[in-house]
């Protein structure tokens, strides 16, 4: 079984590549749990709550048994949003995130254009938060591609990525 995660800042196509591979693929989509979570919360959000974020994407994650799964955001989406927004991270983000879920982590540049959506936060900062999650895929000693340019150049890229990993 392969998972493979797709991350990067808010509006960079995650939702987009995630989706295409699994289509290409044949594999599993798993969504972004956090958009769920906070449709049926709210948006007003704490620390608590991204750690219930993660539980869910844990357990979405694990359901799922298929040949390849393609992961719509990872807990690493989670440390860099708890940190920009509460300058903190807890020990099961940390956790989660030093644990071996992925096989591979593809992360998208934020070089395509902003597209607003309710629950976004960081239009104007989304090259700083790029290099943010270089940094947390680069402690955490991840395997990781970046991706970026357009969409059927990172589509050809992931497919190409994943193949050399069967």
């Amino acid at each position: 079984m392969l998972r493979i995660a797709i991350t990067g800042p808010e509006s960079s196509g995650k939702t987009t590549l995630a989706r295409a591979l699994s289509k290409v693929l044949s594999a599993v989509y798993i969504p972004e749990f956090a958009r769920q979570y906070l449709q049926e919360k709210g948006l007003k959000y704490d620390q608590q709550d991204l750690d219930e974020i993660a539980k869910g994407q844990l357990n979405l994650i694990l359901s799922s048994q298929n040949s390849i799964n393609i992961v719509d955001s990872d807990f690493v989406v989670l440390k860099v949003w708890s940190d920009e927004k509460f300058q903190f991270t807890s020990s099961k983000i940390s956790k989660l995130i030093s644990e071996n879920h992925f096989d591979l982590h593809i992360l998208c540049a934020p070089d395509i254009p902003w597209e607003d959506d309710p629950m976004r936060e960081n239009p104007d900062d989304r090259h700083l938060l790029f290099e943010k999650y270089v940094n947390v895929l680069n402690t955490y000693k991840k395997d990781f591609i970046i991706v970026s340019g357009l969409h059927d150049e990172r589509l050809k890229k992931c497919v190409s990525a994943i193949h050399k990993l069967k």
